[in-house]
Formats: C-alpha cells, structure tokens, sequence
C-alpha cells in the first residue's frame, strides 16, 4: 500500500494553545503509521509555522526553536508544503491535513478557509459551521430557529458598550436575574467564562470576557447536570456515542476546573431519567447537522434540576483529544479506540472532498 502524506497542525495563537498542543500530541500518537506518513507542524502564539520534528521536541517545548518555517501553499489543487531553513526551500505533497486547532484562527473557519482555497482534504467541519460553531450569539440564533431545544436566556454586550458600565449592567439586570454566566462569544475551554452574583462581580466578569473577545454572553444560570455528547460522521450519515457527564471540582467547569484540578470528574454513560440519553443522543445530531458540521463535535447540555428538562449549552467543533477530553472518551465506550476514531475521521475528511 502506498502511503499517503497527513499534516497535523497545532498550537495556534488562541488561548488554547497549551490544549491544543496535548490534543495534537494525542493525535500524532495515534495515526497508522502504515498507512500515513505524519508532517508536525506546530504554530507558536505569535503565529510563525514552525516544523516538529518529534514528539519529544512537542513535549520540551523546543520546536519553537525550530530554524524551519512551514508555509500550506493555498495555490489551488498543489496540496504543497513548503519547508524553509536558511535560504533553501523543499516542497512536500501533503494529501490531508488534520487541524488539531482550538479557538480562534483554528476552529473558527479561518484556517478551514485556506484548506478551501488550496483544495485539500481537511478533518472536520468546514468553514461555515466552524463559524457559526465557534461564535455562541450565533449557534444560538441557528438553533433556536432550526431546531427549537430550549436554551438559556441570554443578553448579548458589544465590547464598546463598556464604556458606560452601569447601562450594559441595568440591561442584564432587566433581562436576567443573579447569579449570571459571563462568556466570551468565541472563546473556548471555558477561557474568559466567570460567574456573577451582582453588579460589582458583573462589571468585573464582562471586563474578563472583553480581553477575549469582542462580542459577550450574559446567560441566566441553568442549574443542573451537564452532559456531553460525541457525534461523527457526514451530512448524510450521523451517528452520536453515548453520552457523558462533567463533575466538575469548582463553582462551574472552568479552564483551571478541566485542566488543573484533578478532582473534577466525567463519567461515561451517567445514571439519567429514563429516555433522556436518547433525547440528548437525537437533539445532538439535529443541532450537529442544523450547523451544516462535518466530521466531528461535540454537544453539550444541561439537565435541568428538578424539571430534568434538556436545555443546549453550546457546540464545539474541534473538541480536544486530551487524556481527560470527552469526545474520544465516549466513542471508547462504544467501542471505538482512538486509532479507529482517528482513522474514520481522516477518512470522512477524504469523502467529502471527493464528493
């Protein structure tokens, strides 16, 4: 068998940039080498395209001192890298690239852009639902209109409304009551995401939002159980795993939450109300293909204390692959190893671009 060339980006200037360099590794682990030769390629937080040689030099941090810088040609149907050190130059033929990207500049529709534009086949969801996906304002109009799950109330602010504070704070409090969730609208792992309880914790939660973006979320707290929910595959043929739950260690599942304290938990296939799983098993794929996504996400939701009623949080369209990451945590329970994930998702990645 001859095989074929596969580019797994990384890192990025996002916030999730540590994340996504876990997630990456994951992925590199867990390619068939038989079948793929594997190109690292590593993006630093200020955006240079750097070649990685080797996990070891991934995990030590010292490929951000790699002399080789990589530039994806978006010259159309060439499918070339070209590797730069000094003043030569060396192309590669790259036939699929897996964006092992979270965030912004990398699961948000600008990066699956270039792969558009140089025609090769990419994993995951394509350049409109990456969009849509990554900014919450937005997946919730979608949703709202195409599917009709309920969601939580929300008040949208515009970064340049804080510069009357106590106006943007009168028009939550109209619209909501306390305690609040604060989110950037496309920040993820839950960076920029706080929890207010009044007005002086308010202004300081909007204040953290706005260094993460422009566009903010000011939700009303849905207490409850969150679940998540792994889906895979096509327009045509969806398929969503079972479904997972985040204990969280803290207040809410914050970045420090998932990523520094070690008590926080997720269970795969939780003890739920009868018939729930499969109603948050079918909401998945309808929200998965109301966004027009490819590939993979993951969809998470409340249910609701006391009314255990099914309420969408949000989606995320490049959901990590960390050792604690749900997504391929529930498609093992199915049976599914993260070599057989990671196999079929390549290959969704080639069917689209043939079709």
């Amino acid at each position: 068998m001859t095989k074929q060339t596969i580019a797994v980006i990384m890192g990025g200037r996002s916030s999730e940039h540590e994340v996504s360099l876990v997630s990456g590794a994951t992925v590199v682990r867990n390619i068939d080498k038989d079948r793929y030769d594997v190109i690292i390629i590593g993006i630093t937080k200020d955006g240079q395209w750097k070649q990685i040689r080797s996990l070891d030099a991934l995990e030590n941090g010292t490929w951000q001192d790699s002399k080789t810088h990589v530039i994806l040609s978006p010259e159309t149907g060439k499918g070339e890298l070209l590797l730069i050190r000094d003043d030569q130059v060396n192309s590669i033929h790259v036939d699929v690239v897996f964006p092992v990207l979270h965030g912004m500049n990398g699961e948000d529709g600008t990066i699956q852009g270039l792969f558009e534009l140089a025609q090769i086949p990419y994993v995951g969801c394509g350049v409109l639902a990456s969009a849509c996906g990554m900014d919450k304002f937005y997946t919730k109009t979608i949703v709202d209109r195409e599917v009709g799950i309920r969601q939580a109330e929300f008040v949208g602010v515009r970064r340049h409304e804080l510069s009357d504070m106590k106006k943007v704070i009168d028009k939550v409090e109209k619209r909501l009551s306390y305690p609040v969730f604060v989110k950037p609208s496309k920040a993820g792992s839950s960076q920029g995401v706080s929890k207010a309880f009044d007005s002086g914790s308010l202004a300081a939660a909007l204040a953290l939002a706005a260094k993460h973006d422009n566009k903010i979320l000011v939700e009303e707290t849905i207490r409850g159980r969150e679940i998540e929910c792994a889906v895979l595959g096509s327009r045509a043929q969806t398929e969503a795993s079972g479904v997972g739950e985040v204990l969280a260690a803290e207040e809410f599942y914050s970045y420090d939450a998932k990523y520094n304290n070690e008590d926080s938990r997720t269970i795969v296939d939780p003890d739920l109300p009868e018939g729930k799983a499969d109603e948050i098993r079918n909401a998945a794929v309808a929200i998965y293909r109301a966004l027009d996504c490819e590939g993979l996400s993951r969809v998470d939701f409340f249910v609701a204390e006391g009314s255990n009623e099914v309420v969408f949080n949000e989606i995320n369209t490049l959901p990590g692959f960390t050792a604690i990451s749900m997504y391929p945590m529930l498609w093992e329970a199915k049976g599914l190893s993260k070599e057989a994930l990671i196999d079929k998702l390549i290959e969704l990645a080639f069917a689209r671009y043939d079709n």
